[in-house]
């Protein structure tokens, strides 16, 4: 009897090891495509934009069931030897082990005879996963490093998805011979589609300028849809130019724009876990070098920089999850920039504002309070508060001519504007936010299954 028992102990040990083994393949099995959610009522007309071509950078996009099964998921950037990098990544905590490798890189030498090369996964943000995580990021940027013939310190991966789950990268690495054999130079558009996750539209925006020697031309793409917040960069984004122009310059160029661009939009007040930007220059351009910042050339190259990333960052709000409403918070007279910054957030990422807004309530009363509960030094008697032209509130009570109906009437409307002036000081500050709707709990509440 004994030995019944044991020999039925261990043919249940061994079915209990088999079911456990079947249950880890299949959750990392990739699961059918999701229904393509309808594009958000604020995206720009005409679609995807026509973005220039940019001398020295390829794109190639694959389906490799990183989650999903047929579904484009990564895309490969190839870019010409001697191109320089630039990057800003997210400040959270829980940084994803590609944002770590990114910075690593980026800090350590730079071979600048070299190629370098971008590949980015939706589907697996192959974030909190460990150890694991940064042997599947040396697994994927050492196979591309090898496949295009460059040093894997000049390979920046990023993944994008969901939080926790082991990234698959065995069927990112069993497509690399594929993506080097589409790599084409006028790809960006299905790179931008690659890189979407609840993203309802591509992001793309470009601009050209005439410098001293020849055009200087930028396109860049973005992804961004919900957890967004100010921390950098709170998106994935791609930019790419032809200008020459050394590493550390277009690193401070890079770095000074961010704060009143990718830092001035908020979603929801979450910041990913794998938020990236990456600027890279292939010097193609016949245009004289940029080397002084103060130069004509490095102004303009630099205005045209802020306005492709203020460009992309609107875009991202405009298809912020469940979005019906774009809303440009504009804040003036603050004792200082710190506290122009905090009246300006708390009012966009107040969720009785946003919903204030998606039931197109001119309820000014919650910007009030959010101007109070901002931390921000504040005094009721010189505040004034305006939507669009609308003057609502000053000198510590409702504004004499003020019309409920004229407010009402300009909260329909999909874009808006609400100002607030402090009345203390000179210091200001814009951010970008949209209004909080049921489509955003849709969303969120089965992103994970």
């Amino acid at each position: 009897m004994a030995k019944k028992d044991r020999n039925w102990k261990a043919e249940a040990k061994k079915l209990k090891a088999k079911l456990k083994k079947l249950r880890a393949e299949n959750a990392t099995e990739a699961k059918p495509a999701k229904a393509a959610p309808a594009v958000s009522p604020l995206a720009p007309a005409g679609g995807f934009p026509e973005l220039p071509v940019i001398d020295g950078v390829e794109f190639a996009t694959v389906a490799a069931g990183v989650r999903y099964s047929g579904r484009t998921d990564v895309m490969l950037a190839r870019m010409a030897p001697g191109t320089a990098i630039a990057g800003v990544f997210t400040r959270s905590a829980t940084r994803a082990a590609c944002v770590l490798d990114c910075q690593a890189k980026l800090a350590g030498p730079v071979d600048s005879a070299a190629g370098a090369a971008i590949i980015v996964n939706s589907g697996n943000a192959n974030a909190f996963t460990g150890a694991n995580g940064q042997a599947s990021v040396d697994r994927v940027t050492g196979a591309v490093a090898e496949a295009l013939d460059m040093p894997a310190t000049r390979v920046f991966s990023s993944s994008t998805g969901v939080i926790g789950e082991p990234l698959p990268h065995d069927r990112i690495t069993a497509r690399i011979a594929e993506l080097k054999a589409g790599l084409s130079a006028d790809a960006i558009e299905p790179a931008a589609r690659a890189i979407m996750t609840t993203d309802t539209f591509p992001k793309g925006a470009s601009t050209e300028i005439e410098a001293e020697g020849g055009p200087i031309r930028i396109a860049g793409i973005a992804k961004g849809s919900g957890m967004i917040a100010p921390d950098m960069a709170t998106m994935l984004v791609y930019i790419f130019t032809d200008a020459k122009i050394a590493p550390a310059t277009l690193q401070k160029m890079l770095s000074r724009n961010v704060g009143d661009t990718f830092n001035a939009i908020t979603v929801d007040s979450d910041t990913s876990t794998s938020d990236a930007l990456i600027l890279a220059a292939t010097g193609r351009s016949a245009a004289t070098e940029i080397k002084d910042l103060r130069s004509t050339n490095a102004k303009a190259f630099e205005a045209a920089l802020r306005e492709v990333m203020t460009d992309l960052a609107h875009q991202v709000v405009r298809d912020g999850e469940g979005a019906t409403k774009f809303v440009e918070v504009r804040v003036t007279g603050a004792a200082g920039p710190a506290d122009a910054r905090k009246v300006a957030l708390a009012i966009a990422n107040s969720p009785l504002v946003k919903t204030a807004i998606a039931g197109e309530d001119a309820n000014w009363g919650r910007v009030v309070m959010a101007v109070g509960k901002s931390g921000a030094k504040a005094d009721r008697d010189r505040l004034t508060i305006r939507f669009g032209d609308i003057l609502v509130a000053e000198k510590g009570w409702r504004a004499p001519e003020y019309s409920e109906e004229e407010a009402s009437a300009y909260m329909k409307r999909d874009e808006l504007v609400i100002s607030v002036d402090l009345g203390l000081g000179e210091a200001a500050q814009t951010v970008w936010t949209c209004d909080l709707t049921h489509g955003y709990i849709d969303i969120n509440a089965d992103y994970r299954s």
